[in-house]
């Protein structure tokens, strides 16, 4: 069975976005692949974290990722810093990987803005780490949005020039699994922007940590337009937060938009929001509420990642000794 890696960063707030575009596509894949899921602290901290947040959120993405429907006994679920090959590989990858690879990151120009000569160093050169979270275990797929698709494409790349460097066919060159449109999901305030866990207003996102009321009083707010519901896909290149909100009930009930508008065409806002509200509602309800049960007992989360952690690094351990000894390492 091919194996699929793939991680989110425990920075809080997880929220309809990760669910849509990332864990709900996991359980799903689950029957199809070997599945390691992991959350990737050591990414978190290219930027500073407060310890103590840091803690709780790892436990709180571990446990919207088990809430959702992530198998964490049949597959593997884990914190990143438990496991010691992704940061023994990622200097081996910072030395194989070329400068010029990184100069054209894009994200990193994003998160760093005007000031990326007071940017860490590891902001700089996380994609190398991400590179080594993926070939550690030489897995076969990952799970990409659009803007991790530069990442794992620097991860092939890096993987070919290994194998040219020494001579071998030792790494898998990981293929891209692109999960579809409804992957991306926008802020409710502003439909041109991602829905960031960042983003200074509440409003702008659905947490999986919120209760109905919460829902239902977020999506009544979200922009929208003075116009009714479209009639054709066609009218939503000029309405953003249209396009959005009919792009998160298609995912949500498993459809498409033009099913969606064809429901909906000419209708009133307010009332295709009641339905939205009620359909999410329904989706997340049930997560929130395994979610808050999970996170009162934080001894059974820790004891879920520390078994993951096992089980990865026993995964993770013989590869990594074998590229020691590809590299001319001596063995401990």
């Amino acid at each position: 069975m091919s194996r699929i890696f793939s991680g989110v960063q425990p920075t809080g707030n997880l929220h309809l976005g990760n669910y849509l575009g990332a864990i709900r596509n996991w359980v799903r894949l689950q029957d199809q692949f070997e599945c390691i899921f992991c959350m990737v602290d050591l990414h978190a901290i290219t930027v500073w974290q407060d310890p103590k947040e840091l803690t709780r959120n790892t436990r709180e993405v571990a446990a919207g990722m088990i809430a959702a429907g992530v198998d964490a006994e049949k597959h593997i679920v884990f914190n990143q810093s438990m496991v010691p090959a992704h940061a023994q590989l990622a200097w081996i990858f910072n030395c194989v990987a070329r400068i010029g690879w990184l100069n054209r990151m894009t994200q990193f120009k994003e998160k760093a803005g005007k000031h990326k000569e007071n940017a860490s160093v590891g902001l700089y050169a996380y994609p190398n780490l991400m590179s080594a979270d993926i070939l550690t275990y030489k897995a076969t797929h990952v799970p990409v949005g659009e803007d991790q698709k530069q990442h794992l494409e620097l991860a092939r790349d890096t993987a070919q020039k290994f194998n040219s460097d020494y001579g071998v066919e030792f790494f898998p060159i990981p293929e891209p699994l692109i999960l579809g449109a409804a992957a991306r999901v926008m802020s409710l305030r502003d439909g041109t922007r991602k829905m960031s866990k960042s983003d200074e207003s509440d409003y702008s996102r659905i947490n999986m940590t919120d209760d109905a009321d919460t829902i239902a009083l977020k999506v009544r707010k979200a922009k929208t337009d003075l116009h009714p519901m479209p009639a054709a896909l066609g009218e939503l290149d000029e309405r953003p937060e249209a396009s959005n909100l009919l792009g998160i009930y298609a995912a949500l009930s498993d459809t498409d938009k033009e099913a969606v508008i064809q429901r909906f065409a000419g209708q009133q806002f307010s009332a295709f929001k009641q339905e939205l509200i009620d359909l999410a509602v329904a989706t997340l309800g049930p997560i929130n509420a395994e979610m808050k049960r999970l996170m009162a007992d934080p001894g059974h989360i820790d004891a879920v990642l520390k078994q993951g952690a096992e089980r990865a690094d026993a995964i993770a351990r013989p590869i990594l000794a074998e590229i020691y000894d590809i590299v001319g390492f001596l063995k401990p």
